[in-house]
């Protein structure tokens, strides 16, 4: 998938000196002719991209009638739905500082995010609101609340949906400038707050365009919560300025939710986790109970997605799943797409104007096949400013012109990267160093496994057992199959890194996003 000079767009990644991300996805193409397209739909509805507009513009000028204005942090806490997307878009083209946190976060998680970011003001729906009136007396500027606002709060459908003149000019913000901030899930300590600049938009909507071109008439949806950074770009900023229309699903995206809802929103392409994919799969005869002709193509990111996954979706789906590899700080770094052959397995190629490397502990580049830290060049546009609050923290992660992922991957001749895993997920056995994904890749082929994880155990004499945990598919008995599954084994992977430990279990704890939380099966 590697690009030359004369693929790209002339004005590939040309970062403006002044750009407002509210402008760049609503404003202009609207000015393109667009304005009567739908810019979301639901099940139920649909808003054009004129009335989102005017919504938007609406709710600013009822946002800076509160003194909210340029720079003011604002929190905003809701599950998806047209509030959210009217709510970013609306602190965005004030220049304020929308602060994106997960919807099913407890009181003290809120509490804690509040006084880190300093917010003045929070936008939720009714249902989630009590974590933050319980910090009223901090929100100095209000509590905005959708569907129901109760006595005390501010009535979100008052500012939104005023009668008036909707028209209000986005702020003249500086393409470094912060525009939005969104917290980590905080699973191995305090969620951090990353600060992204107005630019984000052209570099990283750029490489979204480049990596799955559009078409017409797509109909785009990712299953995440948007308060996670890629859920946020690929099912509402990127499709709103690609002139496509983003899909909702307000609520849990359970499998055969998001099966409903591809077949009667009639959904084209996908951006999800592989925990998703492996759990539509559970589902028998799903090909025959949902009309999925609709899709062209899905997306996955966030964890490994293995080759036997790959497989068992194009064969039952029909369609392909490009992988692709992002992370909170910059959200897409390199990936497959559908204008080059797939690797399974692979999470692609670097996207133009991105630099990578697999290097060892003094930054030498590793050959091919050799596995090592895996670096991103740190002087890309589309990354972060900085941790807010925590320059010690940047200045760990990002050093000697590089940021540095914690994971660790090596390349192929060809130049598409393999992650091997996290460099603290990854442990030794008898002395060998052992990738957990390569493992699961191969229990994923057989038949009766849905899930796995694979985690050490340690041991005094070997230094640690490998551990895998299983969800079986449905219909599959326990008895006598943790043998089976290790005979299934050994032609595939070295005799070293077949599990001595196989235990099964009903699920595998998960984050809000949908990944598998591996150290909290880790047994020392």
């Amino acid at each position: 998938m590697a690009a030359t000079a004369n693929d790209l767009p002339p004005d590939y990644r040309r970062i403006p000196e002044r750009i407002n991300i509210c402008e760049e996805v609503l404003d202009a193409p609207i000015a393109d002719g667009l304005g009567a397209r739908p810019a979301f739909v639901w099940q139920g509805g649909e808003m054009s991209r004129a009335e989102l507009a005017s919504r938007v513009g609406r709710l600013a000028r009822g946002l800076e009638g509160r003194g909210i204005g340029r720079g003011t942090p604002v929190m905003i806490r809701m599950p998806n739905c047209p509030e959210f997307a009217i709510s970013f878009l609306a602190l965005t083209r004030l220049g304020a500082l929308p602060v994106l946190q997960n919807s099913l976060l407890g009181a003290e998680e809120v509490a804690y995010v509040r006084d880190h970011c300093e917010a003045r003001a929070a936008i939720t729906l009714a249902d989630y609101a009590e974590p933050l009136r319980a910090l009223a007396g901090e929100l100095d500027l209000g509590i905005i609340v959708a569907r129901g606002a109760s006595a005390n709060d501010i009535a979100f459908e008052e500012l939104a949906e005023r009668e008036g003149d909707a028209a209000f000019p986005a702020a003249d913000t500086a393409a470094a400038e912060p525009a939005f901030m969104v917290y980590t899930s905080g699973t191995t300590g305090r969620p951090k707050g990353i600060v992204h600049a107005h630019r984000w938009i052209v570099a990283l909507g750029d490489s979204n365009r480049w990596r799955v071109p559009t078409e017409p008439d797509d109909i785009v949806f990712a299953t995440g919560e948007w308060s996670f950074i890629s859920a946020l770009g690929h099912n509402v900023l990127f499709p709103l300025r690609n002139g496509v229309t983003g899909a909702i699903l307000e609520g849990r995206a359970l499998p055969e939710r998001v099966l409903g809802a591809i077949e009667k929103l009639r959904i084209t392409v996908i951006y999800s986790v592989a925990t998703v994919y492996r759990r539509i799969l559970a589902i028998d005869e799903l090909e025959q109970a949902y009309d999925l002709s609709s899709l062209r193509g899905c997306n996955s990111t966030g964890e490994a997605l293995e080759e036997a996954t790959w497989r068992e979706f194009k064969r039952r789906v029909g369609c392909d799943i490009w992988e692709h590899y992002g992370i909170s700080e910059m959200q897409m770094v390199l990936g497959q797409g559908p204008q080059a052959p797939i690797r399974p397995g692979s999470i692609g190629r670097p996207l133009p104007g991105t630099q990578v490397a697999v290097m060892d502990d003094d930054y030498q580049e590793l050959n091919p096949g050799e596995i090592g830290h895996f670096l991103v060049a740190a002087d890309n546009p589309g990354f972060f400013l900085g941790y807010h609050k925590d320059a010690e923290k940047t200045a760990e992660v990002v050093h000697d012109g590089w940021y540095h992922t914690g994971d660790l991957a090596r390349r192929d001749e060809d130049g598409y990267y393999w992650i091997a895993g996290r460099s603290d997920d990854c442990f030794k056995s008898r002395g060998i160093f052992i990738s957990p994904y390569e493992i699961e890749n191969a229990l994923r082929g057989h038949p009766a496994v849905a899930e796995v994880c694979v985690v050490p155990k340690s041991d005094p004499e070997i230094g640690n057992r490998i551990r895998a945990v299983i969800v079986l598919r449905e219909g599959n008995e326990r008895s006598d199959l943790a043998e089976a599954i290790r005979d299934s084994l050994r032609d595939r992977i070295a005799p070293y890194k077949v599990p001595q430990i196989m235990e099964f279990v009903d699920e595998l704890p998960k984050s809000p996003v949908g990944k598998i939380l591996r150290r909290e099966l880790t047994v020392l």
